[in-house]
């Protein structure tokens, strides 16, 4: 390879990161219009080309997305375990003014959203409620915008299907009731 090719392409090795989050917004566009097999597919060459050891923020988001599109809820626990992973990794390993940490922290109420749903579906009940309490702890950091509103009205809606209702102790944003 000449000087120049090299050059262009280290260029394309740093730039490549930055497609990333276009792509992904891409095939989530795909997706909410309702072609989910094909966003599967597209989200799968992606998880290809950054694999296991992406950049995790990039891992945290697709996995997020990818799981949504997965037909076995056993399946999409698995996705949606990975992008709590991602997410862990890359907060435990920036200083927490990182910007790809605090978009980690960001996710982390509809993560933990998502896995309690899961495991709702999979017929774990403790499980759920573990994870709707750290959804619900994790969406006390978050502003008033319209994210935070649909995820505070996610864990709602949870909560009742749960037969938490917001009954706790300490209020609809508490530690969730013990069970016998």
């Amino acid at each position: 390879m000449s000087g120049a090719e090299d050059a262009v392409a280290q260029g394309q090795e740093r730039t490549a990161p930055d497609a990333v989050p276009t792509r992904i917004a891409q095939v989530v566009m795909l997706h909410h219009a309702g072609d989910r097999e094909e966003a599967r597919n597209r989200y799968l060459g992606l998880w290809a080309e950054i694999g296991e050891q992406g950049y995790p923020l990039h891992r945290c988001t697709l996995a997020h997305y990818l799981a949504d599109t997965q037909d076995d809820p056993a399946d999409e626990l698995a996705w949606d375990l990975r992008a709590l992973s991602a997410a862990e990794e890359l907060t435990a390993g920036c200083p927490a003014d990182h910007e790809g940490a605090l978009a980690a922290r960001s996710l982390y109420p509809s993560l933990h959203l998502n896995l309690a749903a899961d495991y709702d579906r999979l017929g774990r009940p403790e499980a759920a409620r573990l994870h709707l309490w750290r959804a619900r702890r994790a969406a006390e950091s978050l502003g008033d915008d319209r994210y935070a509103a649909g995820v505070r009205a996610e864990i709602g809606r949870l909560e009742r299907s749960l037969g938490e209702g917001g009954s706790s102790p300490d209020g609809p944003w508490g530690p969730p009731r013990q069970r016998p």
